[in-house]
């Protein structure tokens, strides 16, 4: 910093012409380097998918809800397009479909056990993020071309594991369906005997 002082007074005393201006800016471009080797240069923001972390707490549909909504912004964002196309449709295809359940769950008469109300919290809160964060982790060309030790690629890996977590969540769905369609049908029946004519012996 002395140096670019040194070279601001010369040139404020008439005794330097362009030259110390470029030399201010050398000094104080050296003295940010030693001061941010000393002290440690400023954290830029990390990647745009760090901050994919949601805790089970609370109301499960509010973690949920904002959990997709998190995970729909940034795959439509797609940094450094890392997704392709393909893959991009097929994560907002499962957000949807998580969401579809979330509606259906909440006005379904029926009720998921104890395990699958488990699993259908963690694949929005946890399931999905975090393979969406795993794999956008891995440089785009590697992703696309190297064989992992399951002889797939991974973006061949990640393709698999959306269709597994789609498979999950419509299990999940046609398990409320079929406890609401055999409340229906019982209704149906309750009301069928209800109104049956008695028959006079």
């Amino acid at each position: 910093m002395g140096l670019a002082t040194a070279a601001l007074l010369l040139h404020s005393l008439g005794l330097t012409q362009w030259g110390g201006l470029g030399l201010a800016a050398l000094g104080y471009a050296v003295g940010f380097g030693v001061g941010g080797l000393w002290l440690g240069f400023p954290q830029w923001s990390g990647n745009a998918w760090d901050s994919l972390e949601f805790a089970d707490a609370g109301d499960a549909r509010t973690s949920m809800g904002e959990a997709l909504g998190a995970v729909r912004q940034l795959v439509r964002y797609n940094p450094d397009n890392r997704l392709p196309a393909s893959l991009q449709t097929q994560a907002l295809a499962l957000t949807d479909q998580l969401s579809a359940l979330l509606d259906q769950w909440e006005r379904s008469k029926g009720h998921l056990s104890l395990e699958e109300s488990f699993h259908a919290r963690h694949i929005a809160l946890s399931y999905l993020p975090d393979a969406l964060k795993t794999y956008l982790s891995i440089p785009k060309e590697f992703a696309a071309t190297k064989k992992l030790a399951n002889g797939m690629t991974a973006q061949e890996t990640f393709r698999n594991t959306l269709d597994e977590l789609g498979q999950k969540v419509t299990q999940l769905g046609e398990d409320l369906a079929s406890q609401d369609a055999q409340a229906f049908l019982n209704h149906s029946q309750f009301l069928k005997e209800k109104f049956r004519p008695h028959q006079l012996n």
